[in-house]
Formats: C-alpha cells, structure tokens, sequence
C-alpha cells in the first residue's frame, strides 16, 4: 500500500442480518448511510493511527474494491475512517473515535 492508502476486508459481509429483537434482515434490505466493521490488512507508509489486524469503522459506499488471491479487499484513505477499535490498550479502553 502506498501513502495514507488502508486495505480494509469487510468482515459483517453481505448476506441477511439478525436485529437485536430477532427479525430477519435479508441481504437484499438496505439502510441508508450504513457504517461496519472490518479488519484491516494493509497500511501505507504515511498511516500513523491503525495497524494491521485492528478492527476499523467505515462508510461502505464509494470505496475501490480490490481482488487479490480470491478475497476482496476494500481499499481506502485513512481520514475515511470513522474508529478503531484495537487489542493495544495502552491508551486506555481500545476504542477510538
């Protein structure tokens, strides 16, 4: 990766989802303006707040999707990123907004 670039997999996927009162969401309902989760597996040179295996939170839409060895990777600017959340906890609980 090159510059402030991070390589992202999403790791909720597309398929149904499960609310917490227990509807069935299918894959084909969307929500506008959906933020998720994924894990990210590569940084650029000029990335200072994420490492690799941190968890991120970002806005699917407009993101470049990147197949590399069959799995796809989204592929975006680290100021697109909403938190991490990351098993370092030095600086206190792990989640960072």
């Amino acid at each position: 990766m090159l510059h402030d670039r991070v390589m992202v997999r999403d790791t909720e996927g597309t398929g149904e989802r499960r609310s917490n009162a227990g509807i069935v969401i299918p894959a084909t309902a969307t929500v506008a303006r959906r933020l998720v989760w994924g894990e990210v597996f590569g940084i650029g040179h000029h990335v200072r707040t994420v490492t690799v295996g941190d968890r991120v939170l970002f806005a699917r839409d407009d993101q470049f999707e990147v197949e590399v060895q069959g799995t796809t990777y989204l592929v975006m600017r680290e100021r697109e990123l909403h938190a991490v959340a990351t098993e370092r906890t030095e600086h206190g609980t792990g989640l960072y907004l």
